[in-house]
């Protein structure tokens, strides 16, 4: 058996966000394991987490709110990868293309995000 959430493309995009991180932050230094690496693989998990947790919610205000919390993730998990370019971790192609996957997941959570507001 499927569960909606597993249906929804945003999801399965967030879940391979998650994958790309992971693959980015296992070539930071150690010393960032409990640093940048623990809080954008926390972040990122959050987008996916958060679009399958409100799915299951009854209400279209908290399903929102849950849509909400997912994209705010996704703005850290942005804000995070600037650092680590800025910080020598990452480099410029790899940032370029970890952003155009959180950019589609951008577009497709507003578009989830204002499918809550339809009558």
């Amino acid at each position: 058996m499927k569960y909606a959430f597993e249906n929804l493309e945003v999801w399965q995009k967030s879940k391979e966000l998650v994958a790309s991180v992971y693959k980015l932050t296992s070539l930071f230094p150690q010393e960032e394991k409990f640093g940048l690496v623990s809080q954008l693989r926390r972040a990122s998990i959050s987008v996916s987490s958060n679009i399958a947790e409100g799915s299951t919610r009854w209400s279209r205000q908290d399903q929102a709110r849950f849509y909400e919390i997912s994209y705010s993730s996704l703005m850290e998990v942005l804000n995070q990868l600037i650092l680590s370019q800025e910080l020598g971790f990452i480099t410029e192609e790899q940032i370029v293309n970890t952003r155009a996957e959180l950019d589609t997941i951008s577009r497709m959570l507003n578009a989830l995000f204002q499918s809550t507001k339809k009558p």
